[in-house]
Order: C-alpha cells, then sequence, then structure tokens
C-alpha cells in the first residue's frame, strides 16, 4: 500500500521531483492520454488534511482542497451558508466527474482549448510563440479579449467563489483572493502558481443572513458540456424588499472568471424588477471584444445574466 502523506511532505515531492499535483485527476489523466501532460505526479489524495470543511466560530467555512465537488454540492450546511457555490457545484460536468473532481483541482485545470490539448499544435500554453486559435476555429473563445490567449478559463467554482469574494490558501504563502490566481494577460498558463506550490483550501467570509443565489450555464447540449457562457448571481436583502448587496460573476467569456461591478452597482439599494434587472444588463455588451468567431457570446452573456438576476427577483418582481 502507498504510504500517505502530510502536506509538507507533498511540498517536498512536488518540488524536488518537478511533478504535477493530481488529485481527483479528471483533467491531469485526459491531457496525459492526448499526450500534452507526462508526469510525474505526486497524488494528493495520500494528504488526508487537504480533504474536507471546517467550520469556524463566526460561521465561516474552509474547504479543503481535495474536497469533492459531489461532497461541496450536497453538504446541506454549506447549501445554507453559500447558496451560489453548491449550485455551481451541482450543475458541473457529469454526476461520475462531481465524485472524482476537487475543489482545488477545478480552480487550478487546465483551458479546454482542442489546439492546446492536440500534441500536433504549437501554442502559448505549450511552448510556443502564437495562438493558432485567434486565426483557426476558435467558436468556444473568448468574448472580452484580455491578452494574447484566446481561450476562456474553465473554472466553474471559480467564478462562484469570486462572487463570494473567496481567498485560497497556498502552503509558504499568505492567502490570496480567488481573483488573484488567474492573470488573463499572461496566455503561458491559466493560473499564477509556479511549480511546487500547493493550493490547501479555500476560505469564505462568514455568510450573509437571508442571502438567495442562482446560477445559470449555457451549453451547446443539455449534459456534460462546458458552458459557453456561465454566470452566478448572489442578492443580500435589504431593506422593503429592496436589495442590500449584489453580487454576479461570469465564466467562459474572458482567459479569467470575471466580476461585474457596474451590473452590482446598479441593482444595490432597489427592487429586482424586470424592468430594474433589464436596465442593469443592457451594458453588458458592452464590455465585449468579439473574436470572428464569438461574436454570438456577447447577446448570450447579456441574456444568461438577465436570466440569474431574474430568477432572484421573483414572481414579485414582474
Amino acid at each position: 500500500m502507498t504510504p500517505p502523506l502530510d502536506i509538507p511532505a507533498a511540498v517536498a515531492a512536488l518540488r524536488d521531483t518537478g511533478s504535477e499535483a493530481r488529485a481527483g485527476g479528471t483533467d491531469v489523466m485526459a491531457r496525459l492520454a492526448a499526450g500534452t501532460a507526462a508526469g510525474p505526479f505526486t497524488d494528493l489524495h495520500r494528504v488526508a488534511e487537504l480533504s474536507g470543511v471546517d467550520w469556524a466560530d463566526d460561521g465561516s467555512a474552509r474547504i479543503g482542497a481535495t474536497t469533492t465537488v459531489a461532497a461541496i454540492a450536497a453538504d446541506p450546511r454549506l447549501r445554507d451558508a453559500y447558496p451560489a457555490l453548491t449550485a455551481t457545484a451541482g450543475a458541473l460536468a457529469t454526476p461520475q466527474i462531481r465524485a472524482a473532481g476537487t475543489i482545488g483541482g477545478n480552480l487550478l485545470q487546465r483551458n479546454r482549448c482542442w489546439y492546446f490539448r492536440n500534441a500536433a499544435f504549437s501554442c502559448f500554453q505549450s511552448g510556443g510563440d502564437s495562438c493558432p486559435a485567434r486565426e483557426g476555429d476558435h467558436r468556444y473563445g473568448t468574448v472580452i479579449d484580455q491578452g494574447p490567449c484566446a481561450a476562456p478559463h474553465p473554472s466553474s467554482l471559480a467564478v462562484a467563489l469570486l462572487a463570494y469574494d473567496a481567498v485560497v490558501e497556498v502552503e509558504g504563502a499568505p492567502p490570496m483572493p480567488v481573483a488573484d490566481l488567474y492573470d488573463g494577460t499572461d496566455p503561458t498558463r491559466d493560473h499564477v502558481l509556479e511549480q511546487g506550490r500547493l493550493l490547501t483550501g479555500v476560505r469564505l467570509p462568514v455568510p450573509a443572513v437571508g442571502e438567495r443565489a442562482a446560477y445559470r450555464r449555457a451549453t451547446a447540449r443539455s449534459r456534460g458540456e462546458w458552458p459557453l457562457v456561465e454566470a452566478v448571481a448572489r442578492v443580500v436583502p435589504g431593506e422593503d424588499g429592496h436589495a442590500g448587496a449584489v453580487a454576479v460573476a461570469v465564466g467562459g467569456v474572458a482567459r479569467t472568471p470575471l466580476r461585474l461591478p457596474a451590473v452590482e452597482e446598479a441593482l444595490t439599494g432597489r427592487r429586482l424588477t424586470l424592468h430594474a434587472v433589464a436596465g442593469a444588463v443592457d451594458g453588458v455588451t458592452g464590455l465585449c471584444t468579439p473574436l470572428r468567431q464569438t461574436a454570438y457570446k456577447a447577446g448570450l452573456l447579456r441574456d444568461t445574466v438577465r436570466d440569474v438576476l431574474e430568477r432572484l427577483g421573483g414572481p414579485a418582481a414582474a
């Protein structure tokens, strides 16, 4: 039997062997089969302390990096405290992927561009000096252009965690906001962690009382598909049915998950009527700088954001 590891031993293994971290393996093994990953690997499922949910006295949660997506989706306490996170977790991929995939792996997975994942091509991500998708087939690419690479970041959980202003823990480094894990201007990688660094967990803020949340993914088929666009919305009630606070985050549209502060500001302090929501999202298409084949995503982004916000308005919102 392979002996267990602790966190210092896992970090040492990553550093000393130049290996890649492997948890559920849903991304790593797909890249290995495609010839775009070669190992060696450090198996994080051997590190028991990386898994599970811990609750602080103030009601906030810490989720270990190898906690599965399925466990997050099914946890009733997480569902009450962070409904946007559990709704997102329950909607992504397939039951089999959710049962194996982990929150850390979801945050740090590689993009799904077919040029990157085909060993016959060279791109920024595989050591080359160009993005063949820009001149080739990029129908699923970015619509908000942040830099040379045209592949959207694939992490759905990052979108939900961004809406919560969550932070990630990295062994041997200060905690960092989830947003700081990603740099859309760097075309060579999908996250900023250097080789040998280990993401150990995610910390969420104290839950908001009465929060309502919704998640929506627009896909090309009904099951097991990567989102063309996805959106998360959170509303914390204020006085007299008005929104005391609003958070909106989107994915599938840029090299990084994004918040939409203009939409949030437009709705904070207002009732989420159909009219108010329509006005708030009207400018979303103006954020878009489509590639040749991704102009359709501009309207899809606006409508997906509108959909999640209208869901939170309820029947009385009309």
